[in-house]
C-alpha cells in the first residue's frame, strides 16, 4: 500500500512539532529517528486516517521516557 502525500506531509509536520518541543533536550536527528521508528510500527495497518496522530503520541511517549532516563 502506497503512502499518500497527505500522510507524508503530516509525518513531516510531526517531526517539526516534536523537534521544536524537544529542541532543548533532543537533537533533530534523535527526534526524526524516534518518529521514523514510531511510523514504521504502523506500516502494515490498513486504516491510515489516524496514523500521524498515533505516531506523534508514540514518539512523544518515547522521547519523554528517554528524557526521564537521562535526567
Amino acid at each position: 500500500m502506497a503512502v499518500d502525500a497527505r500522510e507524508k506531509e503530516a509525518i513531516r509536520a510531526v517531526v517539526e512539532r516534536l523537534t521544536e518541543a524537544y529542541g532543548t533536550t533532543r537533537t533533530p536527528e534523535e527526534v526524526e529517528a524516534t518518529v521514523a521508528e514510531a511510523y514504521a510500527s504502523f506500516k502494515d495497518r490498513p486504516v491510515r486516517d489516524f496514523v500521524p496522530v498515533l505516531v506523534e503520541r508514540k514518539a512523544r511517549a518515547a522521547l519523554d521516557n528517554e528524557a526521564s532516563i537521562t535526567e
